[in-house]
């Protein structure tokens, strides 16, 4: 009985030692897809959907962590396990803690290096990190990075050790709004339509190993109409004579290919353009995919895998003369959900992909064939999800530093205020550039952050020719780029038409219904208009979009975007609740409305005005 006891004990404390003590912890409300995550479970996926190898180690899991003032230096003792990938606010990262902007937020973990990856490059990503985030391995420090929403990267092989276990540790700093940098809407006190801060890793960390010689990355430019795509690659080469072969799969058909020859060393850059015969085109209703192989040979070699979709986002006229957003040389009515990207129990982090793609399953089923992501940019996988199943983007840039009115100048930023914002601005649109789902880039919300927007828009035109760029949504229009944005609340309402740029609705409804049982806080919700049950609000959707279909015919109206895709927090104005556990509306009759606004108007139509 004594030995029974005693072994029995033993094996809690190794069960104890195996689970590291870590519990989620319980926000006000939860999603059904927290209950499918745990340490062995959390965000498994490959998170690099347009550049695939297949060899690679998920760091995601638990890593010790502690809260130190801002100032001190590495922690001797931890305070406990935390969830990786899930913000320090969240309930899922086991924490729920707040970091303010005196503190620092400190990682630690261990890992050991594959025995078949020996001889070979070890390069440790993030997906994201918010928002100064300082990396060691093995007590080696190897950079700092500032940037809260972008992917980055070091090469760690000369920090490793022969063998046995490696140490890494991340010290994130994030003052929030106490800072000038792109935050979207996260904020120190959240309230209305301001919400709970992101704090340190909150997209998956990950290991893989490369050659000597290998693809660093891969740019992706389809030309609609010339049926051709154009390949760029950023090579590493060790040296010597190489050979890359692209080749273009359709559903493992190759259907193209093409050889490149060509000797290097060091930091390399080559490009193909290979036809793409009898293309299919990507659309919302046919979301076509074509597959990439690459290979590289010679002093080291690589393989790896991509996607892309052949589509067009330009403006040109209908049969009337208006001018409009076309989708492969094609007026197409744009309509989507403000998408905020928010999670009750993940903050910024969805809970699963499950979960992530469901956001966009039901946007589709509601109608939609358009979200415009609100001042976030989400994890890669996001986006994958959107170019599979047919969901266009407009990619708002996060906001950040201080705001002006409608009627206010530009404001002028520091340099380094402008200096940041422009560094995470490239960042992005460099690295969601090969998402065929993305069409719009928007710099700036309703005055938040705006600064030196006909310079802005230049640069992002620069940056990416092939889209669409909205210079200001809602408020302070500086007549540049390529639509004319204006919100309305209820709304609807539409700009006048102009000769060289589409008017679209940025936001419009924001109509609110707090259920009880699925709401952040049982009282005071706040919504723009608040209706007492699903018939009232049904009826109200319904009848602001009977306004909004005349808007779509000579008026010259090209998009409009209703707020919002789910509730957040005190917020109430989604279509679903926060916690997704409830579509608001009557899901075919608001389905069936949205569907009347790709056709025609009726003929009474009139001029709408802001």
């Amino acid at each position: 009985m004594g030995k029974t006891k005693l072994y029995t004990i033993a094996l809690a404390t190794v069960l104890a030692l195996n689970s590291y003590c870590w519990e989620m912890a319980k926000a006000p409300i939860m999603t059904r897809w927290a209950k499918d995550v745990s340490p062995e479970k959390a965000h498994p996926e490959y998170p690099r959907p347009q550049m695939v190898r297949q060899d690679w180690l998920n760091l995601n899991g638990l890593w010790n962590y502690a809260i130190v003032a801002k100032s001190a230096t590495k922690p001797e003792n931890w305070d406990g396990q935390i969830l990786v990938p899930f913000p320090v606010e969240s309930a899922i990262s086991g924490v729920m803690k707040r970091v303010n902007e005196n503190e620092r937020l400190w990682y630690k973990r261990s890992f050991t290096v594959p025995s078949n990856w020996k001889g070979k490059k070890v390069i440790l990503h993030f997906g994201a990190v918010d928002w100064e985030a300082t990396v060691w391995v093995n007590g080696k420090e190897l950079g700092t990075h500032r940037g809260g929403y972008d992917a980055f990267s070091f090469d760690i092989t000369d920090a490793l050790k022969e063998s046995g276990e490696q140490e890494i540790i991340v010290a994130v700093w994030d003052p929030t709004d106490a800072g000038y940098q792109p935050r979207g809407k996260q904020v120190r006190r959240p309230g209305g339509i301001w919400y709970t801060p992101t704090t340190g890793i909150w997209q998956t960390a990950w290991l893989e190993p490369v050659n000597s010689s290998y693809v660093e990355s891969i740019k992706i430019t389809p030309d609609f109409d010339k049926s051709e795509v154009t390949i760029s690659y950023n090579l590493v080469l060790a040296g010597g004579d190489y050979n890359i072969n692209t080749e273009i799969l359709d559903n493992g058909k190759v259907v193209n290919s093409q050889k490149l020859s060509f000797s290097g060393n060091g930091k390399s850059s080559r490009s193909v353009s290979i036809k793409v015969p009898s293309a299919k085109p990507w659309t919302p209703d046919t979301p076509f995919l074509y597959d990439i192989k690459a290979t590289l040979t010679g002093n080291g070699s690589d393989e790896i895998q991509s996607y892309f979709g052949m589509r067009k986002i330009a403006l040109c006229k209908d049969s009337s003369g208006i001018l409009r957003l076309c989708l492969n040389n094609k007026p197409l009515f744009q309509y989507g959900p403000l998408d905020q990207g928010f999670w009750p129990d993940g903050i910024y982090t969805a809970p699963t992909d499950e979960a992530l793609r469901y956001d966009i399953e039901v946007t589709k089923m509601l109608g939609f064939n358009m979200a415009r992501k609100h001042v976030k940019v989400e994890p890669q996988r996001w986006y994958y999800w959107c170019d599979k199943l047919g969901l266009l983007v407009w990619q708002d840039m996060p906001s950040g530093d201080k705001y002006i009115g409608p009627r206010d100048p530009d404001i002028v930023r520091s340099p380094e205020s402008a200096a940041q914002y422009e560094t995470e601005l490239k960042a992005m649109i460099e690295g969601f550039y090969n998402h065929p789902c993305i069409v719009m880039w928007v710099p700036f919300n309703e005055g938040w952050g705006q600064f030196d927007t006909p310079r802005i828009v230049n640069l992002i035109k620069t940056l990416d020719p092939t889209r669409l760029v909205d210079n200001a949504s809602g408020w302070a229009d500086r007549k540049v780029g390529d639509v004319n944005d204006i919100h309305s609340y209820p709304g609807p309402a539409a700009p006048r038409k102009e000769e060289n740029r589409a008017i679209v609705l940025g936001e419009f409804g924001g109509l609110g219904l707090p259920l009880k049982g699925h709401t952040w806080q049982d009282e005071k919700n706040w919504g723009y208009r608040t209706y007492r049950n699903a018939d009232e609000l049904t009826d109200a959707y319904l009848i602001l979009l009977d306004k909004l279909h005349p808007l779509t015919g000579s008026a010259g109206l090209s998009a409009a975007v209703y707020t919002q895709t789910t509730d957040v927090e005190v917020e109430v104005n989604g279509l679903m609740t926060y916690d997704r556990a409830v579509i608001k509306m009557d899901a075919k009759l608001i389905s069936d409305a949205a569907k009347k606004l790709y056709t025609p108007p009726p003929q009474r139509v009139s001029q709408g005005t802001k």
